[in-house]
């Protein structure tokens, strides 16, 4: 751990990508899945322009851009099985799918969802057989949409008709969907009505599907998996709880909760500094160990260590953005850190990496606000002073 903890720490600024001629927050991030062979060879951006940019992986140069307009772009990934395919929901009830070896700005399938669809999240599962996509509230109604992803065709807009949903196990919007890493029948969805379940999708209906209801006490902003064999599930709220549970315990007289901090801003102890959000968390397999990742409003990134006993910080990653940091992909291979903020910079990060220019950038200011990402209730958060 303490190796793993090292490398964190010695992160440096490998490359920075260019701005672009609109700028924009940089709200998620995904790198293509590599051959056994190969390293990955792509970088997806799902922007708050309602575009997607795809860059090199290595050099961030940038090669292409998908946009939806009129719809909101949500979350960006890539197929597990073929790099160059790459998937995003969609504010107008679709989730859409690019295939980055061809010349075309148009989707090369669209899976459509009902008429009253908002999506705002999604997911597709290891096995690239599944997708699944979280829809706002309207009137009354959350939906959990399933598609059959097999079979993208090169035939521009092709569109697939939903599986079916779940409706009953959330009653508000639902903000993130993560299938297993390696269980593709499995998959944990977040809600603002502050709600993690999880589902194994190879059951029937939806009552038999729900193993487990886990409650966060507040909006759910972020999920994930972590443990040994992905046994845990873990979340962040929007008003920066942490709360982090242990599935395997289900069946047992031990209590699944292993950690519930309320602010981790107060619980994190930084010395001349402060945390002021989370932005996600990742699990390392070698050392069996989740870190957290948050940072302040001026772009300094903290690295969180988790335990049971607690939370404390690994380092901080400071003179790379010069605001508020959204956007994170970590590749355990090379240990390289991927991060996109409100700056609109791409930056990759690498163990002991020195960058050419050192020339830091002005803040920028957006009209566009990152709240295009998810609608936050705020009247089911607890007010708080800063």
């Amino acid at each position: 751990v303490e190796k793993i903890e090292e490398q964190l720490a010695s992160l440096r600024i490998a490359k920075r990508s260019t701005l672009s001629e609109e700028p924009a927050y940089l709200l998620d991030i995904d790198v293509s899945k590599p051959a056994q062979s190969e390293s990955s060879r792509f970088v997806a951006v799902s922007c708050s322009n309602k575009s997607i940019r795809v860059y090199n992986r290595e050099t961030l140069n940038f090669l292409r851009e998908y946009s939806s307009c009129p719809g909101i772009l949500n979350g960006v990934r890539f197929a597990r099985t073929c790099d160059s395919i790459v998937f995003s929901a969609c504010s107008d009830g679709t989730v859409k799918c690019w295939d980055i070896r061809l010349a075309t700005q148009k989707a090369v399938q669209i899976f459509s969802g009902y008429p009253s669809n908002v999506f705002i999240s999604f997911d597709i599962n290891c096995s690239d057989l599944i997708i699944c996509a979280g829809t706002e509230k309207v009137e009354k109604d959350t939906f959990l949409v399933f598609w059959d992803a097999r079979g993208v065709t090169n035939c521009a807009s092709a569109t697939k008709e939903p599986l079916g949903v779940y409706s009953e196990s959330h009653n508000d919007d639902i903000t993130k969907i993560c299938f297993h890493p390696i269980k593709p029948n499995l998959v944990v969805s977040g809600s603002t009505d502050g709600l993690v379940n999880v589902f194994d999708i190879n059951e029937d209906n939806e009552d038999d599907a729900l193993i487990s209801t886990c409650n966060s006490d507040s909006s759910v902003s972020f999920i994930g998996w972590s443990g040994k064999d992905y046994r845990q599930v873990y979340c962040m709220t929007h008003d920066e709880g942490f709360c982090w549970w242990d599935i395997a315990q289900l069946d047992t007289e031990e209590p699944i909760t292993l950690l519930h901090v309320l602010d981790v801003r107060d619980a994190v102890c930084l010395e001349n500094d402060s945390l002021h959000y989370l932005v996600g968390g990742l699990y390392h397999e070698k050392a069996d160990k989740l870190f957290l990742v948050g940072g302040t409003s001026t772009g300094n990134i903290h690295l969180i260590s988790c335990g049971t006993g607690g939370l404390s910080r690994v380092g901080t990653l400071c003179g790379g953005h010069s605001a508020t940091v959204r956007s994170f992909c970590w590749n355990l291979t090379d240990e390289s850190l991927l991060t996109g903020g409100e700056d609109a910079q791409l930056l990759l990060w690498k163990p002991g990496a020195v960058e050419r220019s050192l020339a830091k950038k002005a803040p920028m200011k957006i009209a566009s606000s990152v709240q295009k990402r998810v609608r936050v209730h705020n009247s089911s958060l607890k007010s708080r002073k800063k």
